[in-house]
């Protein structure tokens, strides 16, 4: 890949303040050196110890970490446990009555559920599910939308050892069929339909359409919550309702022990070519890390409101959501919704009604609001009382430094620390992020490695390169909550992340990253695949993107490259104005001086080659920008992909238009 040549250096630094520091669970950059000196050097002792503080293990593990067949790595493999029983019974003595979910649904009606009302609740549907034949090793598919129900159905499938695969309910019947084929489901849990900025949306029928594809045959039961009583086709003796199934069964459901190893989940990642790749995670370590990104990465409290705004669908919301939170013993909002119906002020309303404190969100999320609260005075977040904030995240892609700005400025008030955090499906929690008690914040960076975290950055054959000199993002160890393997298809496990060239030891993040020469800091610069070669001279799209919304006209931007006969790759940026898209003369000029401000940026050999405008950008219905549609744009082919899972599909046609 070689060096990425320069990333626009940011000079702004925000150290955390000494009343943060006072209370934080890693409370100085002393205590954090201090925590992965533990780890360097007493690797097992480090994740043993933790293990066995912050998991409740029916039978102890003897066993840290078993490398003898990498990258196989198996951790804390002679242990049992059970992962739903960490999550609710643990607190059922000490905390039976606090509120574990506070749920807002679309139309702003709000439903309060204590740990003792969730425990009953994930045992009457485990005990339904085993009523249906379901065990231990079984996989269920989960097609539901943001809902309670979506929490109890995961944690259920835990209960029993029963492998979950949640599918994100903007996936089409085509995605659907593949990944219930893939992971071969017994039964799929889905709803008659979801509910989502005020329109219904179905989910039972585009089950019905997977099926109709063919080889789901091994799905004996499909259990539907009723969500909004819409008109729905049941078949008899496959389909049955989730109230039927949890009618009459005890509030008490003895847990299934299973190995640290046992799969929890298998959740399906796109891989950049052909069918998707379905991650496996194990139970203990999974669980382990995902309550220690808790304690250590968001620095819960007990008096904490928790909020991730991420869907159960992605890896965001099995660790942010349904495990992480509610092991930890947190109060959550779980939301039903989007952040801008029945308008952009939504999430700041929610933060201001529930008293949120800790808020983790997505950087298209963040820009979106910015182009609507400077767009309407009305939704802008000064409007609302969000001095319940102590605590901001940012999760999904770096977020670039005037976003950054912007969030610390008018969500956090100047006073809230914000984790920028990176990590992965594959990672199963945080890797790269601020502590917010500790760590001096700089805009853009998601700074340093958690402890025990052996990040690094290395050129094409696997050797270290110098601070300064951008490479191939590696983690040099094995940690407990990595992937275990593709589900099904460990050769494209191996290929895809310990691959040979890189000596087969090193787990390839698949990100170029940079780190700053004096603080060492990691900054990542996209995908590998976003790393464009402009006439010889390489650089990230992400740098050129946090260029672009820099200028004082731009909301958000895209950057990728497409093939050039002069240059070899050329740079295309699609942008979104904080004002309406412009056409024609006016077009034009803003492009030109976008280009211009781009030179004076980073440089002239960064200057786009082609700039188009939209009123959006193609995202999925999580925030995710969908920069693969972007380069098959930019090259002018047609678009082949399942474009289902988009928010706004419509978008694509207005980007086709050049300048």
């Amino acid at each position: 890949m070689g060096a990425i040549e320069s990333v626009v250096q940011e000079s702004r630094v925000f150290p955390p303040s000494a009343e943060f520091s006072s209370t934080a669970a890693i409370p100085s950059m002393e205590a954090y050196n201090a925590l992965c000196a533990e780890a360097a050097s007493d690797y097992e002792g480090f994740w043993g110890r933790l293990a066995k503080e912050h998991l409740l293990w029916k039978k102890p593990f003897t066993k840290v970490l078993d490398e003898t067949n990498p990258p196989f790595y198996k951790w804390f493999e002679d242990g049992d446990l059970n992962v739903s029983y960490n999550c609710l019974d643990r607190h059922l003595e000490t905390q039976p009555n606090k509120t574990a979910i506070i749920f807002e649904a679309d139309d702003g009606k709000v439903t309060n559920v204590t740990y003792k009302d969730l425990h009953s609740r994930v045992c009457k549907l485990a005990n339904g599910l085993k009523s249906l034949g379901i065990k231990k090793g079984d996989r269920v598919v989960i097609y539901l939308p943001m809902s309670i129900e979506g929490v109890v159905a995961m944690q259920a499938c835990a209960r029993l050892g029963a492998t979950h695969s949640v599918v994100f309910g903007g996936f089409s019947a085509k995605s659907l069929q593949e990944r219930i084929v893939d992971v071969g489901a017994v039964a799929v849990i889905t709803a008659d339909e979801q509910v989502r900025g005020g329109k219904n949306i179905p989910l039972k029928a585009i089950v019905d359409e997977a099926f109709a594809l063919g080889g789901c045959e091994a799905v004996k039961d499909v259990i539907v919550y009723q969500r909004t009583g819409g008109n729905i086709t049941m078949v008899a003796g496959r389909d049955r309702w989730l109230h039927d199934v949890m009618e009459g069964q005890a509030e008490a459901c003895e847990p299934e022990w299973v190995s640290a190893e046992h799969p929890l989940f298998v959740l399906f990642t796109s891989g950049s070519t052909g069918k998707p790749k379905g991650v496996q995670h194990s139970s203990g370590g999974y669980l382990l890390w995902a309550i220690l990104t808790m304690k250590w990465t968001f620095d819960l409290k007990p008096s904490d409101v928790f909020w991730c705004t991420a869907d159960i669908g992605w890896v965001t919301g099995h660790s942010y959501i349904t495990y992480g939170p509610l092991a930890a013993g947190a109060t959550q909002v779980v939301f039903e919704g989007v952040p801008t119906y029945p308008d952009a002020g939504r999430f700041w309303k929610m933060i201001e009604q529930h008293k949120v404190s800790v808020f983790y969100t997505a950087p298209t999320a963040i820009r979106s609001l910015i182009k609507a609260s400077e767009s309407n005075e009305n939704v802008h977040p000064r409007k609302y009382d969000l001095t319940s904030l102590r605590l901001l995240g940012s999760v999904g892609e770096p977020i670039n430094p005037e976003a950054w700005m912007w969030y610390h400025k008018n969500i956090g008030g100047e006073k809230c620390p914000i984790v920028d955090t990176f990590w992965q499906t594959e990672t199963g929690g945080h890797m790269i992020t601020p502590l917010p008690g500790a760590t001096p914040l700089v805009p853009g960076s998601c700074t340093l490695p958690l402890p025990g975290i052996m990040a690094a950055i290395v050129d094409e054959t696997g050797h270290d390169v110098p601070n300064g000199q951008g490479g191939i993002l590696v983690i040099k160890r094995p940690w407990p909550s990595m992937i275990r393997t593709i589900w099904g298809d460990p050769d494209r496990f191996v290929k895809s992340y310990y691959p040979e060239e890189l000596g087969g030891r090193l787990y390839l993040a698949g990100d170029g990253s940079i780190r700053d020469k004096d603080t060492g800091y990691f900054t990542i610069m996209g995908r590998i695949d976003d790393v464009l070669n402009v006439s010889g001279h390489r650089m990230g799209t992400m740098e050129i993107e946090s260029a672009l919304v820099a200028n004082p006209l731009v909301a958000e931007a895209a950057v990728v490259g497409k093939p050039d006969d002069t240059t070899g790759e050329a740079i295309c940026a699609f942008v979104v104005l904080k004002g309406n898209r412009p056409t024609g003369d006016d077009a034009k000029k803003i492009a030109t001086e976008l280009r211009n401000w781009v030179g004076r940026e980073i440089g002239p050999i960064a200057k786009p080659k082609d700039i188009r405008f939209g009123d959006n950008l193609p995202k999925t219905r999580s925030g995710k920008i969908m920069r693969r549609l972007l380069r098959v744009i930019a090259k002018g082919e047609e678009i082949t992909q399942d474009v289902s899972t988009l928010e706004n599909p419509a978008i694509l046609q207005q980007l086709k238009e050049t300048l």
